[in-house]
């Protein structure tokens, strides 16, 4: 069911896309010379290009949402609604939609956006599940500042915890202004502290060894400190040992850095 919802959602998005260009427009005659042909009027309905923010009232059932939808006359996008298709013990599915005219003779110019809010009561108190608004966005109660809900990452509403685990050390990586495609090293970590070195490949667009300078690349050392929104990172360095974590932060564990060689220039 979770798969039809997705496909439905993910295929109204993408004719919500086209309307920004659609609104106002005529469709040509297949004949050569003969006159335009103009569709006739009608309403459809779309989902939004994004949801934007959801709240949640004091009785946890009352949410509102804004959304994104086409803007700039009466005509462009009317009608927002949120409607529940589905609850689960982890999740509270919510399906946003609202009406457009399309076709007949040119109305407003829809290409503008704007933000417009829709209200729907919950079947139960939200609590700790998930509320799923489309295909790709989701918001949580949890560490959130109510009445505001969180909206979740790309790595779900709740990401892997500071902890010694790939899952982990993938959301550290995540947490550095480094390109994509980094690679990481050996880590080092005591679930509190956690450091390791990253590569990023620096070299032209070309595959590995083709010509030179494919393979050069960046080395750098990060330091973390574990806290509840994740790993963050506090020190780089390219130097061995603990000297350059430690003249910022003191409390970095000896026994994690004071092995560590310098990298390679």
């Amino acid at each position: 069911m979770r798969r039809k919802r997705s496909l439905t959602a993910a295929v109204l998005s993408a004719v919500a896309v086209l309307l920004l260009g659609a609104c106002g427009s005529l469709r040509a005659g297949s004949g050569g010379g003969t006159a335009p042909t103009v569709e006739p009027a009608r309403w459809q309905t779309f989902a939004p290009f994004r949801v934007t923010a959801a709240r949640l009232a004091a009785d946890g059932r009352a949410l509102s949402v804004d959304a994104e939808v086409p803007g700039g006359g009466k005509t462009c996008a009317r009608h927002l609604k949120a409607v529940v298709t589905d609850t689960s013990d982890r999740y509270v599915w919510v399906q946003v939609t609202f009406s457009a005219l399309t076709g007949g003779s040119p109305h407003a110019d829809c290409r503008k956006t704007t933000t417009a809010t829709a209200e729907v009561r919950l079947p139960s108190a939200l609590g700790h599940r998930e509320l799923t608004t489309d295909t790709h966005t989701a918001f949580t109660t949890d560490d959130a500042d109510l009445p505001n809900l969180r909206l979740c990452g790309d790595r779900g509403c709740h990401p892997a915890p500071t902890g010694c685990t790939p899952a982990s050390y993938d959301q550290a990586v995540d947490a550095l202004d480094v390109p994509n495609h980094t690679s990481r090293g050996t880590e080092h970590c005591d679930g509190k502290w956690l450091v390791f070195d990253v590569s990023s490949r620096m070299g032209p667009a070309c595959a590995e060894g083709d010509a030179p300078g494919c393979a050069a690349s960046r080395a750098d050392r990060w330091f973390f400190r574990a806290k509840k929104s994740g790993w963050v990172p506090i020190a780089r360095s390219t130097k061995g040992g603990c000297t350059d974590v430690h003249r910022i932060e003191p409390a970095f564990p000896t026994a994690l850095c004071a092995e560590l060689p310098p990298l390679a220039g």
